[in-house]
């Protein structure tokens, strides 16, 4: 079942069942497109109707953000649970080991991906990283990058560009690259590197995450200003 929160289509899943959906699409080998959504996503697609479309056209989208999972709750119509793109990334790794379904990182600084695939191998043994790339290119290398994908055959492509350009990037190469599974992971690779932090769990499960963001990257301040007027439009909508 999938749910409105603003003019985003969240779909009402657990992790488990999440992750059951992702496996299903590797075990078809068609391109599938997987959209973690967050308050600051579903305000974007407010203003940007291109990447409304493409969140909306995604083959799941899972309830990232504590706001999203409040924002349906509120509504009366509420997500199980929150499934973070973060740990949706490390239960599909730990089942790829043991189901060997192949894994390409896609994005971060340089260097960034050459870290989380040593990280991932040390988490998870026998997971099989086909391919790395960091995230900064120029056009003219677009179609290298595409090439070395779909020569390294993964079963899973994980896009570290950033929102929205994973998104959109994703849109615009997702049948070429021809990868069962693509998801758009943000600071994943980041994190998984040790080149940014992650909130405490307790703040994780308060919905405090955000803050924690905040208080690492001061920069994020000006993005952050979608939370409120994320709230705003929810009391809003509901009122109408």
């Amino acid at each position: 079942m999938r749910i409105a929160v603003l003019k985003v289509l969240i779909d009402s899943v657990t992790m488990a069942e999440a992750l059951g959906i992702v496996e299903s699409f590797i075990s078809k080998r068609q391109p599938r497109f997987v959209a973690t959504a967050n308050a600051e996503m579903v305000m974007l697609a407010e203003q940007d109707s291109e990447m409304a479309r493409i969140l909306n056209q995604a083959d799941l989208v899972v309830p990232d953000g504590a706001g999203v999972v409040w924002a349906a709750r509120h509504q009366g119509c509420p997500v199980p649970e929150r499934v973070a793109g973060y740990d949706l990334v490390q239960v599909l790794l730990a089942k790829a080991a043991v189901c060997g379904y192949r894994v390409y990182f896609f994005g971060g600084a340089p260097g960034v991906a050459e870290k989380a695939k040593e990280t991932a191998r040390k988490w998870y043994p026998g997971l099989q990283v086909v391919g790395i790339r960091h995230g900064f290119f120029a056009a003219d290398e677009e179609t290298g990058i595409i090439e070395d994908i779909r020569a390294s055959e993964p079963d899973v492509l994980l896009v570290a560009l950033g929102v929205p350009k994973q998104e959109k990037w994703l849109d615009a190469h997702l049948r070429e690259l021809a990868v069962p599974v693509s998801i758009g992971v943000g600071g994943s690779l980041d994190v998984m590197a040790g080149t940014m932090r992650r909130a405490p769990l307790w703040m994780q499960r308060t919905g405090l995450e955000w803050l924690f963001r905040l208080y690492c990257q001061p920069r994020r301040l000006i993005r952050m200003m979608a939370l409120p007027r994320f709230v705003l439009q929810v009391l809003r909508a509901k009122k109408d």
